[in-house]
């Protein structure tokens, strides 16, 4: 009972960081919280081999409620094109829902080394940012959206994040601008947390030895720590990034996610 209320408490402080750092720098939750629910799920005894699967899972599910803010938000601005969802909501189903499944024929230590050269690229796609041009280009026909969105959809699912920066740069590249792609993808974004949840959900749902409040590879206590938090401080970031030097922040921070990376590599 201690170490379980030890998790549900380090989780209401990884929210404030999570829902914070996603306000003000409009980075992924999931970046912070999988490396953090991998040190701490040990202390509510998740069985070694599913850490990076529980911590994944874990996080993925966060992101719904999140997403789901942030998607409404976009919609009131106009800044979502439904009419892209016809080409590529199938894929982004399909993929997300995949992942689970993908990820459970993967071992721990795989898994976690994988998330850590994502992390890494991320860290350096921080600092030094890819802007493509939208200027003169047109979307590609709907069996590359199809495809591009199962693709995003699998990896981002892999790795518990909503996708949003894979998904921003391959829309802009496709002609979208920059406000369309991100409001596009706070949807798409709530789509691959609920899909991949689910496809987490049930394959580790036969999976033995996993503690208390576990839905699959999911853990319901961390989940609930990170989300009551998380939408609490999400808009106090928004509102600090006007004021914030965030473009200096967004190094500092790439830096710290380069640090995190490599430690769970050679870990």
């Amino acid at each position: 009972m201690e170490s379980l209320l030890l998790v549900w408490g380090a989780c209401l402080l990884l929210g404030i960081v999570v829902g914070f750092s996603a306000g003000l720098l409009g980075i992924g939750g999931g970046l912070i919280a999988v490396p953090a629910l991998i040190y701490m799920l040990p202390w509510v005894h998740v069985p070694a081999n599913y850490l990076p699967h529980v911590a994944i899972a874990t996080s993925l599910a966060a992101i719904i409620l999140t997403s789901f803010s942030s998607a409404r938000a976009h919609h009131a601005r106009g800044n979502i094109d439904w009419s892209l969802f016809k080409p590529m909501l199938p894929g982004t189903i399909i993929g997300a829902l995949c992942s689970g499944f993908i990820a459970q024929l993967i071992s721990g230590n795989d898994l976690k080394r994988g998330f850590a050269v994502f992390v890494i690229l991320m860290s350096a796609n921080m600092a030094f940012p890819y802007k493509p041009s939208s200027e003169g280009k047109k979307l590609p026909p709907a069996i590359v959206l199809f495809l591009a969105s199962a693709f995003i959809a699998v990896i981002s699912g892999l790795m518990g994040i909503g996708g949003g920066t894979l998904t921003v740069p391959f829309l802009c590249w496709c002609g979208l601008q920059m406000r369309q792609a991100v409001g596009f993808s706070s949807a798409n974004g709530l789509v691959i947390a609920l899909w991949g949840s689910l496809g987490y959900v049930i394959a580790g749902w036969d999976i033995e030895g996993m503690p208390l409040g576990s839905l699959g590879y999911v853990y319901l206590p961390a989940l609930v720590g990170i989300v009551i938090t998380s939408m609490l401080l999400a808009p106090v970031g928004a509102k600090a990034a006007s004021t914030w030097p965030t473009p200096v922040l967004k190094k500092i921070f790439a830096a710290l996610l380069l640090v995190v990376g490599l430690k769970l590599m050679f870990s």
